[in-house]
């Protein structure tokens, strides 16, 4: 939708490649000292089109074509330097690698590196948001509860939307005097185009009709859930009711889906699995010196259709507590000194490499929980257990978006807000997204390997 302005990564895609040729040329200008011939411009730009298309997945894997990284001004300078760096790190290779093309530009990457980042830098804090952006559109926002105020501070704070919420009314006023004479007189006053509306709200229905008569002055209607969804990756928690589930969630096989994503898992796990054998001796030594106990451990978890499974991992605690804890929701043992470095730079998970070939679990999908914190959850908190309608993962949705997501212990406000996530993706699931979590899981292994 247009409002939303689903084209944004296009936009951001082609801007970004049409100033990785433009600083190839201002390079070649400044590196010669003259104009540069066409001979010369294409000789350089053959080889480094192969280039672009790397570094454009590169940024994908950083982040640059996410919904809010645009407007980041504050932390696009770091970002873009360090993806810069890592494109540079992969010239270099490339040059010195495949020698084919015949020039292994060393002082040209380095002003390349240099022009690049100031140009890409420019376009991405200012020169979007004269091509990228459409016109804005005035909005009244009706609904109610902290998803509403979400979404009033992350749009209005945001010149990525081609929105801009004038006013948000709250739907529990619904029955005063005057409600719809205020909604009428904000739209002709404030030339609002479009009304954003919690459908699923109690007290909606005596306002539809009001509303149905707005049609013929031009005004637009979408779900406030829509936009919600779409700009916050996840599942509304004030929309979870039983109607929700019936329309959105299906257990029918996918066959095709079905049938790439195992693909996918053994194709990618089994040479994983190969170069992690590597690490067994290493971690068997420093586990050995560090307190000589066992190597391994074997934790039930709660798997696809409630069912348990058995996963493997490197030892990192004094014992195993098979996942007991005590009353506030911690684990009676403590993680050893080495312990802390294995979950840190996460090598404890590398032996459930073995689950996914055997198909306990997937590469991608819901973190599997162990059952106690699985009972304690489905006590808590409402259809907590639909998570389970699907293969558990080693990596997932909630895992690059939900930023404090617990770990290692009972936290029943954070996993209502991590099961949004995991809702998401069960919604939502297809090869491409999968595709996505597992590029987008690939920073942040960059990123803990870099600390």
């Amino acid at each position: 939708m247009a409002i939303l302005n689903r084209k944004e990564p296009l936009v951001l895609v082609l801007g970004d490649l049409l100033f990785f040729v433009v600083s190839l040329w201002f390079t070649l200008l400044v590196r010669n000292r003259q104009i540069p011939s066409e001979e010369l411009f294409y000789t350089h730009l053959m080889p480094f089109s192969v280039l672009f298309a790397a570094w454009i997945l590169v940024f994908y894997i950083a982040g640059l074509y996410e919904k809010q990284t645009s407007i980041l001004k504050n932390r696009l300078p770091s970002i873009l330097a360090r993806t810069q760096l890592t494109n540079s790190g992969l010239a270099v290779a490339f040059f010195y690698l495949v020698p084919f093309f015949g020039i292994t530009p060393k002082t040209i990457l380095f002003i390349y590196l240099f022009i690049s980042l100031i140009l890409i830098l420019f376009w991405r804090m200012h020169g979007y948001f004269v091509v990228g952006r459409g016109s804005m559109n005035n909005a009244i926002l009706i609904g109610s509860g902290e998803e509403m105020k979400e979404l009033v501070s992350e749009v209005n704070g945001n010149p990525i939307y081609n929105l801009r919420f004038v006013s948000s009314i709250d739907l529990k006023r619904s029955d005063e005097n005057g409600f719809w004479n205020e909604i009428v007189k904000e739209v002709y006053s404030e030339n609002v185009s479009v009304i954003a509306i919690d459908l699923a709200h109690e007290n909606v229905e005596p306002v539809l009709p009001h509303l149905y008569n707005l049609i013929f002055s031009n005004i637009n209607f979408i779900d406030m859930h829509k936009i919600y969804e779409s700009i916050f990756n996840r599942v509304p928690l004030s929309l979870l009711r039983y109607n929700w589930f019936l329309e959105n969630i299906s257990t029918l096989p996918r066959g095709t889906y079905d049938a790439l994503k195992r693909l996918m898992d053994i194709a990618i796990s089994l040479p994983l699995t190969a170069l992690s054998l590597v690490f067994y001796p290493l971690v068997w030594l420093i586990i050995r010196f560090d307190d000589g106990g066992p190597l391994f451990i074997v934790q039930e978890r709660v798997g696809e259709g409630n069912k348990l499974i058995k996963i493997i991992k490197f030892r990192t605690m004094t014992a195993d507590d098979s996942g007991r804890y005590g009353e506030a929701g911690v684990s009676r043992l403590s993680v050893t000194k080495i312990g802390k470095f294995l979950r840190s730079s996460r090598v404890d998970e590398l032996p459930q490499l073995w689950n996914v070939l055997k198909g306990d679990l997937s590469l991608i999908g819901p973190r599997p929980e162990l059952p106690a914190l699985a009972k304690s959850y489905a006590e808590k908190i409402p259809y907590y257990n639909v998570r389970h309608l699907v293969r558990p993962g080693l990596s997932g949705w909630a895992q690059i978006y939900h930023e404090r997501h617990p770990h290692h212990g009972l936290d029943t406000e954070e996993t209502k807000n991590k099961l949004s996530y995991d809702l998401f993706y069960i919604k939502n699931r297809s090869f491409l997204l999968d595709i996505k979590i597992a590029l987008r899981t690939l920073k942040t292994l960059v990123s803990i390997a870099g600390k």
